[in-house]
C-alpha cells in the first residue's frame, strides 16, 4: 500500500527549512552531493552487527550490511521513495534525492532520519 504525499513532500526544500531539515543530518555524517542537489552517506558495518546470532550470521559484515538494506527497503516501498545505493561487503553507499522533485526534499530527509535510526540499533549489537 503507498502513501499519499503532501505537495510538501514532492517539491524540494526551500532554502530556510533545507538548513534546518538538513544540520542534524550533515552533523551525523551525511554530506551534500558534489555535483548535484542530494545527500549521501557511507555505512561501514562490521560482524557485531548483525543482528542475527552468532552461529546462523558467520560473523560477516555483509549479513549486518544487507540485513540494514532490507530494513531500509521494506519501508522505502512504503514511502514509495527509494535510495540509490551500492553494496560491497560491509559498506553501504547511499545518495538520496526525490527526482521528481528535482533535488533534496522532505521525503530525503524521513529516509535519512530512518536509515541512520537503523544503522543505530545495529550498532547497539557492538556491544
Amino acid at each position: 500500500m503507498r502513501r499519499w504525499l503532501s505537495s510538501a513532500h514532492r517539491s524540494s526544500l526551500a532554502a530556510e527549512a533545507r538548513r534546518r531539515m538538513l544540520a542534524p543530518l550533515l552533523e551525523r555524517g551525511w554530506a551534500l552531493h558534489p555535483e548535484r542537489d542530494a545527500i549521501q552517506k557511507t555505512f561501514v558495518f562490521d560482524s557485531r552487527a548483525s543482528p542475527f546470532p552468532s552461529s546462523a550470521r558467520g560473523d560477516s559484515p555483509f549479513c549486518a550490511a544487507f540485513s540494514f538494506m532490507t530494513r531500509v527497503a521494506m519501508v522505502a516501498e512504503k514511502l514509495d521513495h527509494h535510495p540509490e545505493w551500492t553494496n560491497v561487503y560491509g559498506r553501504v553507499d547511499v545518495t538520496l534525492t526525490t527526482h521528481d522533485a528535482g533535488g533534496v526534499s522532505e521525503k530525503d530527509v524521513e529516509l535519512a532520519n530512518l536509515m541512520d535510526a537503523f544503522a543505530g540499533e545495529l550498532a547497539k549489537h557492538d556491544q
